[in-house]
């Protein structure tokens, strides 16, 4: 009767809990904040699934986990935890609240596609993941983030867009091409107008992972009220495409025109309405 309650949940690979436990943790809270923003919601609380092979292991990636959650404000409130396991895992899930959603399913042919992501980070490698966040940790400016994950929401209520994702590990493309897939549109896309990091090459930040990162479809006239918001933070945001019916996810740079997913063809996911 308040909105709609969200659930998310992300598990990560042994190899990364293993390499990079502290930041595993830490990134156990910001990707599933993420996903709840993207789903135009608040987060509530998160719990966790731990299983480790030595309580060292396990305190470095709680230690993390305690960080993302002082950092974003979210409490962890429960979990399950295993100290006598073969290998290193960690899953964790959150939960939340919205009062306008913002959908995987409600991206409409005309819309502009609007890309907003947080340049000011850098890489962690050797994963493909652009960090604007892990450094803000215990710092002041941890409230900063906060306030940035708050404009999903606001955009949602003020009915500036009803389409979002967070871009994932399928990188940006796929990630656009998972939100066409759900909503049965096409799209094309603009790299040249995609923002980037100076010095970051274009094959390797289409893959990238970032901290802050969200693709928003809106109504052309609402196009410039979406970008002021994120830039007013100072979040890089553009204008890179258009959702139109072809099914199809078609890029243009350097005056070319080619077809990178033809989903008439070849569906993703499946997750067609």
């Amino acid at each position: 009767g308040d909105g709609y309650l969200l659930l998310a949940s992300e598990g990560f690979q042994d190899s990364f809990v293993r390499s990079m436990p502290w930041f595993s943790g830490y990134c156990g809270v910001m990707v599933n904040v993420s996903d709840i923003a993207a789903m135009g919601g608040r987060p509530l609380v998160v719990v966790d699934a731990l299983w480790s092979d030595t309580s060292d292991a396990a305190a470095a990636i709680l230690t993390g986990l305690h960080d993302g959650a002082q950092t974003y404000g979210v409490p962890v409130v429960g979990g399950h935890t295993n100290m006598r396991s073969t290998h290193n895992s960690l899953s964790v899930a959150i939960l939340g609240r919205a009062r306008c959603l913002l959908s995987s399913f409600d991206a409409r042919p005309g819309e502009v596609l609007i890309a907003a992501i947080d340049l000011r980070g850098r890489w962690h490698d050797p994963h493909p993941f652009w960090d604007a966040s892990s450094a803000l940790c215990h710092t002041d400016d941890a409230s900063r983030l906060r306030g940035d994950i708050e404009l999903l929401p606001t955009i949602a209520e003020d009915g500036l867009s009803r389409a979002a994702k967070d871009i994932s590990m399928a990188g940006l493309l796929g990630t656009a091409l998972m939100l066409a897939e759900c909503s049965a549109v096409g799209m094309t896309i603009a790299l040249d107008n995609i923002p980037r990091p100076a010095g970051a090459p274009m094959e390797r930040w289409l893959s990238a992972f970032p901290s802050y990162g969200y693709l928003l479809t809106a109504r052309p006239e609402h196009a410039a009220a979406v970008l002021a918001r994120f830039q007013a933070r100072g979040i890089a945001a553009a204008v890179i495409g258009q959702c139109n019916t072809s099914q199809r996810l078609d890029v243009t740079w350097a005056g070319k025109v080619e077809t990178f997913w033809d989903l008439a063809q070849m569906p993703l996911m499946g997750c067609v309405p």
